[in-house]
């Protein structure tokens, strides 16, 4: 957190960046230093996530994997924490694979974005399962239930990187 706290702000923010895509967020969470610990940074990071313009969301939004895609080699650490993130949905049957690909499909027809969920620990029926749930929401609620679904993938993001 020392090195964190005295970097320039374009190192610091390049450093978040694993963490969430948006440059608003960044440079909003950046500003707030010093953060005693990742408690704190965490506290600090969650209203930032709750305020973002939905344009810094979709910035961050452009970041994040569909559920279920299965990149062959993870070369940044976003892709590398999303290979694990979405670990449940490695060992998925074809057609929850195929149910997963129609569902991201429909969202993004729907919503005109990814499908973003914390996918840590959940199966992949289970991520099926709350995306065709997520269908029937109307749009605002939607925008809100990514920010609450941002906002969990950041603080687990904090956690790794500051760990």
């Amino acid at each position: 957190m020392d090195a964190f706290n005295d970097a320039d702000a374009e190192t610091a923010a390049a450093l978040l960046h694993p963490c969430c895509a948006s440059t608003a967020w960044a440079k909003a969470v950046v500003a707030g230093r010093p953060y005693p610990d990742l408690d704190a940074l965490i506290a600090a990071s969650d209203p930032v996530v709750k305020d973002l313009s939905w344009a810094d969301v979709e910035e961050a939004l452009a970041a994040h994997p569909r559920i279920g895609d299965r990149p062959k080699v993870a070369v940044t650490t976003e892709k590398r924490w999303s290979q694990g993130e979405q670990a449940g949905v490695a060992d998925a049957d074809r057609e929850v694979l195929a149910a997963l690909a129609d569902g991201n499909a429909a969202y993004e027809a729907r919503f005109g974005h990814v499908y973003l969920v914390c996918a840590s620990g959940r199966s992949a029926e289970e991520l099926l399962g709350i995306l065709q749930d997520r269908l029937d929401n109307d749009p605002a609620h939607e925008h809100d239930v990514v920010r609450g679904e941002l906002a969990a993938i950041t603080r687990l993001r904090l956690a790794k990187l500051f760990s």
